[in-house]
């Protein structure tokens, strides 16, 4: 009985080992590409950069679409680029480095989390003071419009469909 037990704990201990050695090797690997190749930095850095030229391209259209449907009158159109131009995504700095983030302790990347958060939310608040303005700016009929618009675009009670983030109104950082 105490053979199968120590063949037991020698070979989970085996396994274990094994399993620690192959995540230390996964973790320093680079980040494969879409068929397993390795990506450089600057091949991470065009991908991100077409993302954002498309999502930008996208957040237009819409920004475009919405004001064909609004039917702004030339009183409105002040208020529109102000609305526009405040809640225009922005787009967030270079990623934490994840090396300098596993250093911290578990407090200390609460805090970052944290700080993030606020920024976040400071953005959003920037974000819905421009809302209400332009808002007030419009007729009912407008209003109406608008809100239609929101609705679709950010599903029921504000949710985001298909895990989709934000739009052009509450995109966030």
């Amino acid at each position: 009985m105490n053979t199968i037990r120590k063949s037991l704990i020698i070979g989970m201990t085996v396994f274990g080992l094994g399993v620690a050695g192959s995540a230390a090797y996964a973790a320093d690997a680079p980040a494969p590409g879409r068929h397993g190749q390795a990506l450089t930095q600057e091949q991470i850095a065009a991908k991100m950069a077409e993302r954002q030229a498309k999502f930008k391209e996208m957040v237009a259209k819409r920004q475009a679409a919405l004001h064909d449907k609004l039917k702004l009158t030339a009183a409105q159109e002040p208020a529109w680029a102000a609305f526009t131009a405040a809640t225009a995504p922005k787009l967030p700095a270079a990623r934490p480095d994840r090396a300098a983030l596993a250093q911290l302790s578990t407090p200390e990347l609460m805090e970052k989390r944290q700080e993030m958060h606020k920024q976040m939310l400071a953005q959003q608040e920037v974000r819905l003071a421009a809302l209400k303005t332009f808002y007030a700016q419009l007729t009912p009929e407008q209003q109406k419009t608008f809100d239609e618009a929101a609705r679709h675009r950010h599903g029921r009670f504000g949710g985001h469909r298909g895990g989709q983030g934000g739009g052009m109104m509450m995109r966030h950082g």
